[in-house]
């Protein structure tokens, strides 16, 4: 089995190559680069100084090509793609994932400092979906074709249809500050007084400002959860091992919660790995919505703005952490059922 998570480790390389390469080449490929940027800018500002209108630039200023070279080579866009990929493979391998067009930083640093946020409403939602789904999915294999399971699926694939952000953006507009009901915050991760809050007025301004984002992450893999739930439960209720429980004069709580839940959990763990890489990367238009300045909302901004060193370093991480989880879904998988071996 070690020699398989290994052969699974090294495998992430290639892997992560193939991914990076392909988003590196679509940025060297794309119009409105940072280079473009910076010489309209550029452009602008010396219409301006000759006493044009900033607004109304027609491009009769021209600046010299030797200043776009200059920009070029600030930025690494004077080498072929191919040569300029393998520059940034090899800074990232000891951990530099460049500067920041945009904010004029190590990429690192922007990062770091933004993904604590991710991480906790990330987390948040996903230990909360999973002790809601569980339960729920097994209460309703239990009560399969009643009036509880028709009506909970009934609700809980309405609110699959729409996309989480989605709800979250009615949900705000609904029950944000300046509507009638004037019960959760227009955004924000935190209050603006923060700082001046008790340790207990802290609690529950960040409860209170974390309700929506939190149901937002939730919302999205709840149905698929709940159901995925609920259908391996009750294709466990069916196995023979089960009947022979029963026929051993065990009650239904111990045959349900002993005997057939732990089976019924393998295909959650499979892609437990995999969820748990994606609430700790963030979510890009979850944290639009609510303007949480959190990693996957700064990766929205930075594709928006063409800061290209930014989206490589998300990429990264979200890669990494992909790859990562994948792996972790394989333990998972192992310690719910040690009769599984890899090979």
């Amino acid at each position: 089995m070690g020699a398989y998570f290994f052969r699974r480790a090294l495998l992430m390389i290639p892997t992560f190559l193939g991914i990076t390469f392909l988003v590196f080449t679509i940025t060297r490929f794309v119009p409105g680069g940072p280079i473009e940027q910076m010489m309209v800018k550029m452009q602008m500002a010396e219409s301006e100084a000759g006493g044009g209108s900033g607004g109304d630039f027609d491009g009769a200023v021209q600046i010299p090509d030797s200043v776009r070279e200059e920009l070029e080579k600030q930025f690494g866009f004077d080498k072929p793609f191919y040569l300029a990929y393998l520059d940034w493979v090899s800074d990232v391998v000891v951990l530099d994932l460049g500067t920041s067009y945009k904010y004029r930083q190590p990429v690192w640093d922007i990062v770091k400092s933004r993904f604590p946020v991710s991480i906790f409403l990330g987390l948040t939602g996903f230990l909360l979906g999973y002790l809601i789904c569980i339960p729920l999915g097994i209460r309703k294999a239990i009560r399969h074709g009643g009036v509880f399971d028709f009506g909970s699926s009934v609700l809980i694939f309405m609110a699959y249809s729409v996309p989480g952000w989605a709800i979250g953006g009615l949900l705000l507009v609904l029950l944000g500050g300046g509507s009638f009901w004037d019960i959760v915050p227009l955004g924000g991760f935190r209050g603006d007084s923060w700082d001046e809050l008790s340790t207990w007025g802290k609690i529950k301004d960040q409860l209170h400002h974390m309700i929506l984002p939190v149901f937002a992450y939730t919302i999205g893999s709840f149905a698929t959860l709940t159901i995925l739930m609920k259908n391996s439960l009750m294709e466990n209720l069916g196995q023979d091992y089960v009947r022979t429980a029963f026929a051993k004069g065990l009650g239904e709580r111990r045959v349900v919660l002993v005997h057939a839940l732990r089976n019924s959990l393998i295909p959650i763990c499979t892609g437990l790995g995999h969820a748990l890489s994606l609430v700790m990367a963030g979510s890009y238009l979850i944290e639009k919505v609510f303007n949480i300045d959190g990693i996957g909302y700064l990766g929205y901004t930075s594709i928006i703005e063409r800061d290209y060193a930014v989206v490589m370093g998300v990429l990264v991480i979200n890669v990494f952490l992909m790859l990562l989880g994948n792996i972790l879904s394989d333990v998972l998988y192992v310690l719910v059922d040690p009769r599984i071996r890899f090979s």
